[in-house]
């Protein structure tokens, strides 16, 4: 019997009832929290991460930018905890599915999107057509600035999509084949799982990395709309 290699991709169920919201409400129950004056070290940790992150995704912007702290760094956290539990045996990554990352990324594209022609109408407009462009070419260059404009959220998506589907792709690939070779070539074997070692760190680093880049790319819109 062939082994399907995107059953890990199908959403889960329990007597035929999907439970991706309670996959995707686990991680926001795994970030400690402390009622007292004194925090412990993890605690303290995790606020220092989260102000060194905030540091770097708010510096460009300015006081409108800056309200958006608290959205940009709860989806950072959201998404690097949601890549980093799917990378456990048997469990499910939300964030392989493209119907949950345009949940994310249309609605705050369209948000940054709003800002801007609410805050700044004529520099938004004004990036539809270019300064100094020939009569001949206003329309055509209208159509393809409002075709990047609209592309941009499939874009977020399907990167984060793709890199994350394709990570754990060939992570089972290589540990089927690791697998396979055991009782074939003990030597050939202890290679793959070498390979697969070094690959899992690799997609430890890539989880974070797809994270900070979707939440950076959403900054950097926000920053151009306000």
């Amino acid at each position: 019997m062939n082994e399907n290699l995107f059953a890990s991709f199908i959403t889960p169920t329990i007597m035929g009832i999907p439970i991706v919201m309670f996959i995707i409400m686990l991680p926001s129950t795994l970030f400690p929290s402390s009622s007292r004056l004194i925090c412990n070290r993890l605690i303290s940790l995790q606020r220092w991460l989260v102000h060194l992150v905030l540091k770097q995704l708010m510096t460009i912007h300015n006081i409108k930018g800056r309200t958006w702290s608290l959205m940009l760094i709860s989806l950072i956290l959201f998404i690097g905890s949601t890549n980093l539990l799917g990378l456990l045996p048997h469990s499910f990554t939300p964030t392989t599915q493209l119907s949950m990352n345009l949940g994310m990324a249309i609605p705050l594209w369209t948000a940054t999107v709003i800002m801007g022609f609410r805050h700044k109408t004529k520099m938004s407009l004004a990036h539809f057509l270019p300064q100094g462009t020939p009569i001949l070419l206003i329309p055509m260059l209208v159509i393809i600035e409002t075709i990047s404009l609209l592309i941009q959220p499939m874009a977020l998506a399907v990167r984060l999509t793709a890199n994350i589907t394709a990570g754990h792709l060939l992570m089972h690939l290589i540990g089927g084949a690791t697998m396979a070779l055991t009782y074939i070539s003990p030597a050939m074997s202890s290679v793959t799982f070498i390979i697969l070692t070094l690959l899992t760190v690799l997609e430890f680093a890539v989880a974070l990395i797809q994270a900070y880049v979707f939440t950076l790319l959403v900054s950097l819109y926000l920053h151009d709309n306000t």
